[in-house]
């Protein structure tokens, strides 16, 4: 017979499924349309169309796709009528695809090139730091850039990695475990391996952080505050994605601000393409499962549609 405590774990279980990025997806769009709107729940078709036709030249129209997705979400699970379908929020979200059309942008990749001036740049400041505060900040970005780069990870994988799921294997290696991660739905985990190098290597990059921070368990990469103390939860992309650009106008690479959260993975996608990858070789490694979103972060000029069957045969 069911009883309260396990209709208490089936909760627990239900919630756990729920990625926590997706729960704050879902807030933002909800704050985004009450708060920075002004808007009412729940909503009336008309109501919706002044929302969309408000943002139309603001926002691109996936954002406003997803923010309808969430709006008709709200109303579903509340039992209200969905406002979202209604002919005329059709017509207007028609209407603004056809009229605002975006290119999307691409990150700029963080070419080899680069990464070894960046390196370079960090590590002679590192020792002509007096300041131990500002050391620390020194050694944990060049750990960030280094295993950023040569795992092909996102911002948002890098805030994701727990020290006591590293695995440093001497001389050879180390190996990263995600109990969950964004193709994982399934969340049995996954497993990257990072080889140690003779140059710009990762492995060392991240024992002389660990050490120097003295982490033991808990986020890898933390914030640290202008007194040196640590903030123990985990760094947001956007402060990855700053340190990025902070890093590399330091070291004088131009238009800084173009890096973005992909600048990492595109940068490592155009190194392994350029060497000679396959296709196949470079999604296996980064995690791709669609060929399409690999070719998108391939930046060399000679792909051709042969390089895209590959995988067919």
């Amino acid at each position: 017979m069911p009883d309260s405590k396990n209709i208490d774990l089936v909760s627990f279980y239900v919630n756990a499924a729920t990625r926590e990025n997706t729960v704050r997806s879902y807030r933002t769009a909800i704050e985004h349309y009450e708060r920075h709107w002004g808007g009412l729940l729940p909503a009336t078709p008309t109501a919706i169309a002044q929302y969309l036709s408000h943002y139309a030249d603001k926002l691109t129209s996936s954002t406003l796709a997803h923010r309808l997705a969430v709006l008709a979400k709200w109303h579903h699970e509340y039992g209200f009528p969905d406002p979202t379908k209604a002919p005329l929020v059709k017509k207007v979200m028609k209407g603004i695809r056809a009229t605002h059309t975006y290119q999307t942008k691409q990150a700029r990749p963080l070419q080899l090139e680069e990464l070894k001036i960046i390196i370079q740049w960090l590590e002679e400041s590192i020792k002509e730091s007096k300041d131990y505060r500002k050391g620390l900040r020194l050694i944990r970005n060049k750990a960030i850039l280094l295993l950023g780069f040569w795992r092909a990870f996102r911002a948002d994988e890098l805030t994701n990695i727990d020290v006591e799921y590293v695995t440093v294997i001497p001389n050879k290696g180390m190996s990263l475990y995600f109990p969950t991660t964004k193709g994982d739905r399934d969340n049995k985990g996954v497993t990257y391996k990072v080889p140690a190098l003779q140059k710009l290597c990762p492995v060392t990059a991240y024992q002389d952080w660990v050490t120097a921070a003295e982490l033991s368990k808990g986020p890898l990469f933390v914030g640290i505050d202008r007194w040196g103390h640590f903030n123990h939860k985990s760094m947001t992309s956007n402060t990855i994605i700053n340190i990025v650009r902070e890093c590399a106008s330091g070291a004088g690479l131009l238009h800084p601000d173009a890096f973005s959260s992909h600048s990492l993975r595109r940068g490592f996608a155009s190194w392994a393409d350029s060497n000679g990858w396959s296709l196949k070789e470079l999604m296996e490694y980064v995690g791709w499962k669609d060929p399409k979103t690999a070719m998108r972060y391939i930046e060399s000029s000679h792909i051709t549609q042969q390089r895209f069957i590959e995988l067919h045969h």
